[in-house]
């Protein structure tokens, strides 16, 4: 018999009651497969061991993120995914808008999260203009397949763990597509498939439901903890189509009674509903089947009558073009770290000395019933918060697992703080932190808690470096050469001043300036030393305006505060001129920049001077940079 199919068989007999194998046995066949191109029978062999140091389960936004940032960091990354596009929640299979920081009560209610998230939006915009969900896929799918020391295993699953005492040892996982087993032995494993099945089958400890009011003195929580969490979706996109259009709804459909419906207005009749929502009160895995088929049937029920009852007579030209088969998730298992950050940790604006992640969407607890209780609201509430918040790196990892790291909404949380630390674009940021993390982990041979014991300032300033933001947290890199250097000027100032580049901000927050731009385009800012120091990169941070929301929506209409294309303020053409011996040297010149972040590199040399010749934006009349390094 099949040794790959003889494995699989041990491995379903290790989650499988017993009885249920022993009456599968009896019909399990050996495999005669007459093979006409060599015109022998042969059995297939299908197994194969991967060696790695990282392991990302899940290719949602939090594990593209995480397994990037490991493999920048040198770390030799796989990363899988059980489904065939990557995304998640924000793929094409479910399209949810890749929301973030965007309700703050504030002047600037956007503060758009930078480093990787910030790439693949930009990378959207340069490469899908056209908004095209399917395209999306492939745009993250390029992102990920070009990264070096990363790859990428589609449509396989990570089915469990094999452990060596507290510590992983590799996650066997299963290959639909090639039928083939695949075990993946790792340093390090970081959980971001959502459930978190992996995860779960190594003993790690978790946790689901809602935690009730007294274990940490949440004001929104339930006055008893119970098992309900918050549901998950199918969503629609539909078309004029410029004539009369009828609906016929299919056979399973769910009436839809709006006359008892409490706070589910129709707004729109192009893209929704996110409120045709299903929970569990006591196990949303095992449920999904029998949700997926119940929101189907609601979700009909719904569009049926908008089209049949009358009460929308501007629905008469539209039709479906897109039904969602796969429910978009909000909660289920959130695993236990070192620390469960909870709703008065958010509210309170705690601050974390590790903190590596921040959060700022509104606290939004959803109707635990969905749309079974229609006499309730949906959504309970929107708590808005005046500022972000802080995530610390201890809601990332373990607490009993050695090995294991999280990422998305599986991170130690309670369930009122997972109501806004769930967002695509805060869990985007937890992926990076632990992508960065995993691969100090391979460097120092240590586990994720000894990065928090012994490494957490050296893991902040490897994330500051590379784009990102942490709140309270300055960028104070000993190994920038700018600290040490004697003089900077720009042929024009019009805001900020050149100084602002070197003080460890990497982008204005509300009132505080911490940019330098100039009057017009076709600017040089030069950057001198006393003595010439060993230099072979030039990075830079440029302007995206993060005060602008740029993510797709599958409603174009929702975009309507939005640029179209690249934004206007980033620099397009620029080029690093270095003075060595005597004289000036190109180093670098970029055409067609699509990247906030820019670094440059080149063999090392004695530098005396640095010059950056900036020379257009996408549209806008005058140059901003945020923050120049030198390494």
């Amino acid at each position: 018999m099949n040794k790959s199919f003889l494995s699989f068989i041990v491995l379903i007999v290790l989650l499988v009651p017993i009885n249920s194998i022993q009456a599968a046995s009896d019909s399990i066949v050996v495999q005669n497969w007459f093979c006409l191109g060599t015109g022998k029978n042969e059995i297939p062999e299908r197994s194969k061991i991967v060696n790695c140091d990282v392991a990302v389960i899940g290719a949602g936004m939090a594990g593209i993120s995480a397994a990037v940032a490991a493999a920048r960091q040198g770390a030799d990354v796989v990363l899988i995914n059980d489904r065939p596009v990557l995304g998640g929640n924000a793929s094409s299979e479910i399209r949810v808008t890749v929301n973030g920081v965007q309700t703050l009560k504030r002047k600037n209610p956007v503060e758009r999260e930078t480093g990787i998230i910030e790439e693949l939006l930009l990378e959207n915009k340069k490469y899908n203009p056209q908004e095209s969900y399917p395209v999306w896929d492939h745009v993250l799918y390029d992102y990920v397949y070009r990264q070096p020391n990363l790859r990428l295993m589609l449509n396989t699953q990570a089915i469990k763990a094999v452990m060596e005492g507290n510590k992983i040892k590799s996650a066997f996982c299963w290959q639909a597509t090639t039928e083939t087993e695949i075990i993946i032995n790792a340093k390090i494993f970081i959980d971001s498939s959502g459930d978190g099945l992996f995860a779960a089958t190594s003993g790690a400890d978790y946790r689901t439901g809602r935690e009730g009011k007294a274990e940490f003195g949440e004001k929104y929580a339930p006055d008893k903890p119970d098992g309900w969490v918050m549901g998950e979706s199918i969503m629609m996109i539909t078309k004029d189509m410029g004539r009369p259009m009828p609906f016929y709804p299919p056979s399973y459909v769910k009436k839809y009674d709006a006359a008892k419906a409490k706070g589910r207005k129709i707004k729109q009749l192009k893209e929704g509903f996110w409120w045709v929502e299903l929970g569990s009160p006591k196990d949303v895995i095992a449920d999904r089947e029998k949700n997926r088929h119940d929101l189907m049937a609601y979700f009909y029920g719904v569009w049926d009558y908008i089209k049949n009852s009358g009460d929308y007579p501007e629905s008469a030209n539209l039709a479906l073009e897109w039904v969602g088969s796969l429910p978009g998730k909000r909660e289920s298992r959130r695993f236990m770290g070192d620390y469960i950050l909870t709703e008065k940790d958010l509210l309170n604006y705690k601050h974390f000395d590790d903190a590596v992640a921040w959060g700022g969407w509104s606290l939004d607890e959803h109707c635990p019933g969905g749309i079974l209780s229609l006499d309730q609201n949906p959504s309970y509430f929107h708590e808005r918060f005046s500022k972000v918040y802080e995530i610390p790196y201890r809601c990332l990892y373990s607490r009993n697992v050695d090995n294991l790291m999280f990422a998305g909404r599986d991170v130690s949380v309670s369930h009122m703080a997972l109501s806004s630390t769930r967002i695509t674009g805060t869990c985007c940021m937890m992926g990076q932190a632990v992508g960065v993390a995993s691969a100090m982990c391979v460097d120092k041979s240590v586990g994720p808690r000894g990065i928090y014991k012994s490494y957490i300032d050296e893991l902040q300033e490897r994330m500051l470096r590379e784009d990102y933001y942490i709140p309270n947290r300055p960028a104070n890199d000993s190994a920038d050469l700018t600290k040490q250097l004697s003089k900077v000027w720009a042929t024009s100032t019009s805001s900020g001043d050149v100084k602002n580049l070197f003080d460890g901000m990497g982008r204005d927050w509300e009132d505080t300036i911490h940019h330098w731009q100039s009057e017009g385009l076709n600017e040089k800012l030069y950057i001198e030393w006393k003595k010439p120091v060993k230099m072979s990169s030039v990075e830079i941070k440029f302007d995206t305006n993060l005060h602008r929301k740029i993510m797709m929506h599958k409603n174009p209409a929702k975009n309507y505060d939005q640029v179209p294309g690249l934004p206007p303020e980033l620099v397009k053409t620029f080029s690093v001129d270095v003075f060595s011996k005597g004289q000036w040297h190109t180093v670098g010149e970029i055409k067609n920049n699509i990247r906030r972040f820019v670094p440059v590199a080149f063999p090392e040399m004695k530098v005396s001077k640095v010059r950056i010749n900036l020379k257009e934006t996408y549209g806008c009349p005058h140059i901003r940079l945020y923050e120049v390094r030198c390494y």
